[in-house]
């Protein structure tokens, strides 16, 4: 097993995990998303592309080879 970090994959690989990152954090946590945007004055996107990345980065990844 290899043991990795975010910022030790491939640009390929890390686009694709921020990208199924960001579906699944859309699909648990939109309302609430939507509503601390509304009562901060943040835009939405941001707010998701901030907690994607907080996700992201809070994992580590392993791979077996």
């Amino acid at each position: 097993m290899i043991f990795l970090n975010y910022n030790n994959l491939d640009s390929e690989t890390q686009q694709r995990l921020s990208e199924q990152a960001r579906q699944e954090i859309e699909e648990r946590h939109k309302e609430s998303l939507i509503t601390y945007a509304n009562e901060n004055g943040l835009d939405y996107e941001t707010v998701l592309e901030e907690e994607t990345i907080r996700k992201l980065y809070s994992y580590k990844f392993s791979f077996g080879i």
